[in-house]
């Protein structure tokens, strides 16, 4: 078992390793022989124990999906298995309509081509916490695994071939103003990364004559040799069309489509934390929607000015959706979201969805009467125009003493006003310029974050931060 435990360790969003290294049919069999112990012995609330399994386009998805429902059908457990790949939100709703235990998804999200992974999902939707990683993790090899004939188990109804869209998408429909939307004639460009989210927007616009063009939808295991992120770095070729031809709005969607980034006509990049801003005020002033506002502490100012203008309360919490979904769980959410891109969304799972993230925002320029740039423009107007920069600063992580980080009284010749330390350490100055840390517990790189006025300021923050952990 520890040998286990040291090649199958559940992160944030899941287990990913790489293909045929780590991630071999051998060892997804025995993740899922551990989450059906976990199922089964830990689950004494659900009278009938059924889960979801669901993929996407890379590698062999589509077959670890199917081993994975071979084992729980050859422990009693009935599993819908998706009839397709699909988005990570779109499993993740089916869960909940089901009325499952658990869903699963193959997907190692935006990570580059040789990586797969699994990322269990709650019975209400939402990411599993650490508590149920770390108990299928004490499961893994308890158990001798247990596996099912695919065809006998079908013809038992322990595994049922579903149709995850279907659902997925008539809510969706169900969710925008369609007619409203109906007239609007705004060209938009969506980049699908050679991910699952496939041409589902063209299925929930349908009716509409908003004119949808779409690029890298096709299945593409290799991702161009890159990786499907939604980071300028990713993002060459949608950036030249929207500056070269004529769309309104350039959407962008990662691996499994849950996560958000968006071009600006120009082909200019739009980060997700102004895509979380420009979500809150079309929530909040053209859908009336009540509640508080989230952000993670290396979310912009900006959010904080929005959340006094707005009057809406705003919870600060460590990097990760699960803390996010975790407030969306408990309370009236208007949005939150992460630097990565995923945004969650009231009366909706607390899941991450990047398609309804785009969707809203073409909604907010039907309602408004305006393309992607004005809407960015406009809010910049109101709220201020903020620098936003990040860097994954490769060193031994235990060697950055975050103690002594905490001291720091002046950055660049700025008063430190406040420091943050419970996700790392960030030290906010009396001009709104800010610097944070954050060491990697299971990468050898330092993350380094800034914010500025100005994109120079910005850039010697990351600077200054980078010579502070290591003066080389």
């Amino acid at each position: 078992m520890s040998d286990l435990r040291s090649e199958i360790k559940f992160g944030t969003d899941g287990w990913r390793a790489v293909i045929s290294d780590t991630f071999t049919f051998k060892n997804v069999r025995i993740v899922a022989q551990a989450v059906a112990d976990w199922i089964l012995k830990d689950n004494s609330k659900f009278a009938v124990k059924s889960a979801s399994v669901g993929y996407d386009n890379r590698f062999l998805s589509a077959e670890y999906a199917q081993a994975f429902a071979e084992v729980f059908a050859a422990n009693g457990i009935k599993t819908h298995l998706s009839d397709t790949s699909l988005p990570t939100p779109a499993l993740s709703f089916g869960v909940v309509q089901l009325k499952n235990v658990c869903g699963i998804m193959i997907t190692a999200s935006h990570n580059p081509a040789k990586f797969n992974g699994i990322k269990i999902k709650t019975a209400q939707g939402g990411a599993a916490p650490k508590d149920i990683t770390n108990t299928v993790e004490n499961y893994l090899g308890q158990t001798e695994v247990k596996r099912a004939d695919f065809a006998e188990a079908k013809a038992k109804g322990l595994v049922v071939v579903y149709d995850f869209k279907k659902d997925y998408v008539k809510f969706l429909r169900g969710y925008i103003n369609l007619k409203k939307m109906k007239t609007a004639k705004y060209k938009v460009l969506s980049d699908i990364m050679h991910g699952s989210g496939r041409d589902l927007m063209r299925e929930i616009l349908k009716g509409t004559n908003i004119k949808l063009t779409l690029m890298r939808e096709d299945v593409n295991p290799s991702f161009d040799g890159s990786k499907p992120e939604p980071i300028p770095e990713c993002l060459e070729v949608i950036m030249s069309r929207m500056k070269k031809e004529k769309f309104d709005f350039g959407h962008v969607l990662d691996g499994d489509a849950d996560r958000i980034a968006a071009v600006m006509p120009g082909g200019e990049f739009v980060s997700p934390q102004k895509i979380l801003g420009l979500l809150i005020l079309h929530l909040v002033r053209n859908r009336k929607i009540e509640g508080a506002i989230v952000k993670t502490l290396c979310g912009t100012t900006m959010l904080d000015k929005i959340a006094k203008k707005l009057d809406r309360k705003l919870y600060e919490t460590p990097v990760g959706f699960k803390y996010i979904s975790d407030l969306m769980v408990s309370e009236p959410i208007v949005a939150g979201g992460e630097e990565a891109g995923g945004m969650g969304l009231p009366n909706y799972i607390p899941e991450r969805d990047g398609t309804l993230a785009g969707l809203l925002l073409l909604e907010m320029m039907v309602y408004n009467k305006k393309n992607f740039k004005k809407l960015v423009e406009d809010m910049e107007k109101e709220f201020g125009r903020y620098y936003y920069q990040r860097l994954d600063y490769t060193m031994d992580a235990k060697k950055v003493d975050l103690n002594k980080l905490k001291t720091i009284q002046d950055v660049l010749g700025q008063k430190v006003i406040e420091m943050k330390d419970f996700d790392g350490v960030k030290l906010v100055c009396a001009n709104e310029d800010w610097l944070m840390f954050r060491p990697s517990g299971t990468e050898p790189l330092v993350r380094i974050y800034s914010e500025a006025k100005s994109l120079k300021r910005a850039k010697d923050l990351l600077e200054f931060g980078r010579k502070l952990i290591d003066p080389k």
